[in-house]
Formats: structure tokens, C-alpha cells, sequence
């Protein structure tokens, strides 16, 4: 049957069936209370529900259960003190709660993040309260919605894309998909473009390279010596991801002086951009315990001998990236050192790189 408004006057228990079927989420959102209950440890959680009914105990029910793409006026859900047919002024115990709409919080652009932690599994619960509960929010007039389903609710994926959310960026343990609601292009922010790379440059008193051969790596490179690379982690700062890159390749400690020059790419892996850090570093230990999982040797090579290996002299990157190194090591250039700073925007501690040199044009790293 098609869901239609309810009468004040009657409904036929065979009218309850078939809203039952076609709306089955609302059936068990009318037998269990639900909504957010504010505790002291989450005070800033909020439930974004449906207008409630007061008065007595007496059971509403909707005055309007329409199933319809979301967008269109007939999609409801409005608790509008509507009684259901009783007799002798009684209501119909069975439909004795309101409906409601996903858990969710506030963002602070004028948006919604759905609560992954509170995501029926149900893919038809979580299909009827997701329209429920983006009709209701583009009534209170909200921008953007969040939602975020982890890997074991993966089957809830499709049901938010038949709804229109998009594909926003995906992790190992979730996907993250968005909707717009107002009309025009997505004021959202896109997904992250860049992937950070490090490098250390590291040089002992005897002048020599720490340098390695990676056992994985493309026909080009195939035999060179070149510094420890790698990615940094989420969360990581560029001087400490380059000190740990160099540990786990070589076993060496070593600690951070400058960031003497960076890279930047584009359509590198996956079309993202690529940003990468060459680091000064300083030796704290000699002994090279090598990993054998990525790296196929490594060593200290004398700079002069780095510097000559014919890969190195055809590519007048890497010429460059030499030629600036050995200038920072004759005090003829200094790179960036990083000072933590707290901007009272956000009130985060920051890493700021710049240049600073003492009264006698020394460098000052860290």
C-alpha cells in the first residue's frame, strides 16, 4: 500500500501491518525510548530528534509517514499530537514513543556529524531513520553531513550512497562519506592531497654518508646508494619522522639540526601530490643494524664518493640537493629549524621552521 497520512479518526490494524513492513525502523523507535541521554562525561553530546509530545500519557503518533527520495516535501516524520483511534478517549498503547533521528553532534560550520559509535547494523533501520533524519535536518537548515561507518557496518555503505552521500576517503578500519544538502557545489573539504615524505642526510665527523640500498625499488635505481627515506606517520612531526626513518633502516640514533631543503611533486602515488623533506641530521651512535625487510644494505660511504656515483651526476635534482648540502656543511647556507609555537586561533602547539643566525653568521638548529 502507499503510506499515506493517518486519520485522527481510524486505522485499521491493516494499515499497522503495512506501515510495519514498509517502515519496520519506526516500529521499534515506537516500543523502546530512545534518544541521548546526556551524562557527565559526554555533556557535549546532543540528540537531534523530532518535535516531542507532552501533555500526558497518552500515546501520538504522526500525522504524516510518506516513504519518498529525500529532498521531496512529502518525506516525514513530524510528531504533530495527532491521536491514534482509541476508544472512550484511550490511545492505542502500541504506538506509545516518538520516532527519532540518527545520534549526531553539531559541527561548528553549520553541519552534522553522525555519531559512528550509535549506527543501527540493521541496514532498513539505518536506511528509514537516514531519510528521517536528513529531512528533519535540512528543515533546521544544516550544510553538511558527515557519516562515518566502520569496516563491520560496510553493508551500510551502499544504503548511504542509494540516499546520495559520496565517497569522501577511505582508511584501513573505515570509509568516510559526506552529503551537501544546500543547492549549488559541496562547500565541504575535499580529501587530504598530499603525501609528506622525509629523508635524513646524515654525515659523521670523518665525513662520511649513512647510506643505503633498498631491496625494493624500480630498474632506474637498481645498485645506487641514497639517504634513508621514507613516509612520516599521522600525527608526525617531519623531524621526528626523520630521525625514526633513519633508526628503523639503519639502527642509527641520530638527532634533528635542520630541514636544508624540500621537494614538491605532483601526480605522484594515487594522482596525490607529494611533498618531501631532506633533514640534516647528526649522529648519536655509529653501529648499522639494517632491516632486512626494506633494505637491501647499508653503510658509511665517503661524501666525495656519494657525491661521484653516476646516478647522482645525472639528475640535476639530486646535483642540487648535494650542492646545497655541502654549502650547510661550510656554513654557507643554513636551512630551517624548527621552534614550537602555540597560535591562540586554535590553541595547538606547532612546529614553525625558519631560519635563524647567531651574531657571528653561524646557524642556529636546534
Amino acid at each position: 500500500m502507499d503510506l499515506k497520512s493517518f486519520s485522527s479518526s481510524s486505522v485499521s490494524t491493516s494499515d499497522v501491518a503495512n506501515v510495519g513492513r514498509s517502515y519496520s525502523t519506526l516500529i521499534s523507535g515506537f516500543r523502546h525510548k530512545v534518544g541521548v541521554k546526556l551524562s557527565s562525561h559526554f555533556k557535549c553530546r546532543r540528540g537531534l530528534f523530532l518535535r516531542t509530545y507532552s501533555g500526558s500519557d497518552n500515546a501520538y503518533f504522526t500525522n504524516k509517514v510518506v516513504s519518498s527520495s529525500v529532498g521531496q516535501d512529502n518525506l516525514a516524520a513530524e510528531t504533530s499530537s495527532r491521536r491514534i483511534n482509541g476508544t472512550n478517549g484511550s490511545s492505542a498503547s502500541f504506538y506509545h514513543r516518538n520516532l527519532r533521528v540518527l545520534d549526531a553532534f553539531d559541527d561548528e560550520y553549520g553541519g552534522v556529524v553522525i555519531d559512528s559509535d550509535r549506527i543501527p547494523s540493521n541496514p532498513y533501520t539505518f536506511a528509514s531513520l537516514l531519510r528521517l533524519s536528513l529531512f528533519q535536518w535540512k528543515k533546521m537548515g544544516k550544510k553538511g553531513i558527515w557519516l562515518k561507518l566502520p569496516l563491520e557496518q560496510s553493508d551500510l555503505v551502499p544504503v548511504a550512497v542509494k540516499e546520495g552521500f559520496q565517497y569522501h576517503h577511505a582508511e584501513p578500519g573505515y570509509v568516510m562519506l559526506t552529503y551537501w544538502i544546500p543547492e549549488g557545489p559541496s562547500m565541504l573539504p575535499a580529501n587530504a592531497s598530499h603525501q609528506v615524505g622525509v629523508g635524513g642526510f646524515v654525515i659523521n665527523d670523518k665525513n662520511e654518508v649513512l647510506v643505503v640500498q633498498e631491496k625494493h625499488c624500480c630498474p632506474a635505481t637498481l645498485g645506487l646508494w641514497k639517504i634513508p627515506t621514507g613516509f612520516i606517520l599521522e600525527a608526525e612531526e617531519i623531524y621526528t619522522g626523520a630521525v625514526r626513518e633513519v633508526k628503523e633502516e639503519t639502527g642509527v640514533d641520530t638527532e634533528f639540526i635542520e630541514v636544508i631543503a624540500f621537494r614538491h611533486a605532483h601526480n605522484v602515488a594515487f594522482e596525490k601530490s607529494d611533498l618531501f623533506f631532506i633533514c640534516m641530521l647528526r649522529p648519536l651512535s655509529s653501529k648499522i643494524i639494517v632491516d632486512d625487510l626494506e633494505i637491501e644494505a647499508a653503510k658509511w660511504m665517503p661524501l666525495v664518493e656519494f657525491v661521484e656515483q653516476p646516478l647522482i651526476q645525472e639528475d640535476s635534482m639530486f646535483r642540487k640537493i648535494i650542492d646545497i648540502f655541502i654549502a650547510r656543511l661550510g656554513k654557507r647556507y643554513c636551512g630551517l629549524s624548527t621552534h614550537q609555537v602555540v597560535s591562540k586561533f586554535d590553541g595547538m602547539v606547532s612546529s614553525l621552521y625558519y631560519n635563524v643566525i647567531d651574531n657571528e653568521d653561524n646557524c642556529v638548529g636546534k
